[in-house]
């Protein structure tokens, strides 16, 4: 059965940090793709970061600030997010995906349920 848990959210204030993980398991690691994704109230899903074995993949909203990394001895991949802004606001979701997606919703297969970032002004 494949799980990926996400947590770590909660409420930070502008320029704060927070990390997010995602531990994952039922699934072979080193062969998915880990991404994360946000959606915002009234907005779409995007996507913020993914990582495999060969590539990391950044949104240009987060480049610079965001940092993905993970640990294969732990089936878990963490999102470090520093100068947040309240446009980070979202539920963030973990998802893997057995082909290299970049950040194409679509193309995840497994989808942890979401940890909410709330980022005040």
């Amino acid at each position: 059965d494949v799980q990926l848990q996400a947590s770590g959210g909660g409420l930070v204030q502008a320029g704060g940090s927070l990390r997010l993980s995602c531990a994952v398991s039922g699934i072979t690691f080193d062969d998915y793709a880990i991404g994360w994704f946000r959606q915002a109230p009234g907005k779409e899903r995007e996507g913020v970061s993914c990582i495999s074995s060969t590539n990391t993949y950044y949104a240009d909203s987060v480049k610079g600030r965001f940092t993905i990394s993970s640990d294969n001895a732990k089936n878990t991949v963490y999102l470090q997010m520093n100068s947040l802004k309240p446009e980070d606001t979202a539920v963030y979701y973990c998802a893997a995906s057995t082909v290299e997606g970049g950040l194409l919703a679509g193309l995840y297969n497994f989808w942890g349920q979401g940890t909410q970032v709330t980022v005040s002004s």
